[in-house]
């Protein structure tokens, strides 16, 4: 378990990076920005879906840092769990008061 405090909000990135540490650091298998495919009919289309972290090789983290998560991040969450076919994300929010966070399941 790992607790990352910082004292003020930074960018998605600058969390990112620090997860990116941290998984390193407890031997956590993961991907960073993985990308996804989406087919449609019998094509793949040319624009593609990056996964901030895949944990595992199973688990979508997708990291956001907002005053509040809405439901705009929730459905980029599902449609990232659809093209997987994984079928659990978390949507983890690295607010400037706390850590809140959203676990997605297909």
């Amino acid at each position: 378990m790992f607790i990352i405090i910082l004292e003020v909000v930074f960018s998605e990135i600058v969390y990112k990076d620090a997860l990116e540490y941290e998984f390193k650091l407890l031997n956590i298998p993961f991907k960073r920005e993985k990308e996804f495919s989406v087919k449609y009919k019998d094509t793949i289309l040319k624009h593609k879906f990056y996964a901030d972290f895949v944990l595992f090789d199973k688990i979508i983290l997708e990291i956001k840092s907002v005053e509040n998560l809405h439901d705009k991040h929730i459905s980029q969450c599902i449609n990232y769990l659809k093209v997987s076919n994984y079928k659990l994300s978390i949507l983890a929010n690295f607010h400037k008061d706390l850590l809140d966070h959203k676990r997605i399941v297909l």
